[in-house]
Order: structure tokens, then C-alpha cells, then sequence
């Protein structure tokens, strides 16, 4: 019995450990926005929480998250949002991204950038994102406070932005 109950905390302690493969603190950005200008890490403020998507502007996924996401971005003004788009080219997806930028009027957000960390990838293998979108939220400290590897209800997503 005491070599069942053994075995079995090995597995649940296995188990917890893989789900704790997300890096807990920001990754070290750089990207190329969508206005040709280069953003990093470093031009985030500090004491505000971020909320980072990596995107892709031709998803379908993420298109429906920003169409979910356009009413509640009053509700986003306190926050720094990151976009960062997984392109496998500069061009032309900075094009691309411009659209996307004018189709979800982001330019009227001055707490959102976009861009894309094309030819790097860093970020993307930061998390070891497999698909688009992918969100992870961070508080005021810099400290993740979730991160979405699929989309989630906007409810939920809104609510984990609260806690940080």
C-alpha cells in the first residue's frame, strides 16, 4: 500500500512539474511594429500589468479573439498589450499587420503594440507556442498570472486580467 501511495505522488508530482513549464517572467522581446520602428522589453513601464498575444494577422482564432476582445479594450486601458505576430517574412506582413491594425482601430489604444519578432522567434519558443493565439498576462511586478495556450471565454480572459 505504502509503495501505491508512493508511485502515485511521483506521478502527481511529475505531472505538476511538466505543467509548470511556462517561464514565469516576461520574455526578452524585440519586434518590428507595424510603423517600421523596432519595440523591446525594455519600453514596457514598469508597475503595469501586460498582457502578451502572439498572433498570427491571418488566424482565423485570432481575429475572433480581437473581434471579442474590441468591446472590452476600455476595460484594457491600464494594461500594456502586446501583440507580437509569428510572420515568416518582414514583408509582407508588415503590410499585413497594418491591416490588422486598422481593422481593429488599434492605433486608437496608445496601451497596444504590434509587431512582429520576425527572423528571431524568440518569443515564440519562450513558450514553445505550437499554435495562434497565445496570451500570457502578467502583473504589475512582472509575474505571470495566466497564460492561454488555446482561447479562452472572453469572461475568463477578463477576469484573469483583474488579477493582475
Amino acid at each position: 500500500m505504502k509503495r501505491l501511495l508512493f508511485a502515485l505522488s511521483l506521478i502527481i508530482v511529475a505531472g505538476c512539474s511538466r505543467a509548470q513549464n511556462i517561464p514565469p517572467i516576461i520574455p526578452q522581446y524585440k519586434i518590428l511594429t507595424s510603423d517600421s520602428v523596432y519595440k523591446s522589453y525594455t519600453d514596457l513601464k514598469r508597475d503595469k500589468p501586460v498582457m502578451i498575444i502572439y498572433f498570427s494577422p491571418d488566424c482565423a482564432h485570432c481575429q475572433h479573439l480581437m473581434n471579442d476582445l474590441r468591446p472590452k479594450m476600455n476595460e484594457l486601458k491600464k494594461m500594456q498589450v502586446v501583440l507580437i505576430a509569428f510572420t515568416r517574412t518582414e514583408y509582407p506582413y508588415l503590410k499585413l499587420l497594418k491591416d490588422f491594425k486598422k481593422t481593429y482601430n488599434l492605433a486608437k489604444y496608445p496601451n497596444v503594440t504590434i509587431g512582429t519578432e520576425y527572423p528571431t522567434y524568440k518569443v515564440q519558443q519562450y513558450y514553445q507556442i505550437r499554435t495562434t493565439p497565445y496570451i500570457a498576462i502578467y502583473d504589475h511586478d512582472g509575474k505571470l498570472v495566466k497564460a492561454y495556450e488555446k482561447v479562452p471565454a472572453i469572461n475568463e480572459l477578463m477576469a484573469s486580467v483583474k488579477k493582475a
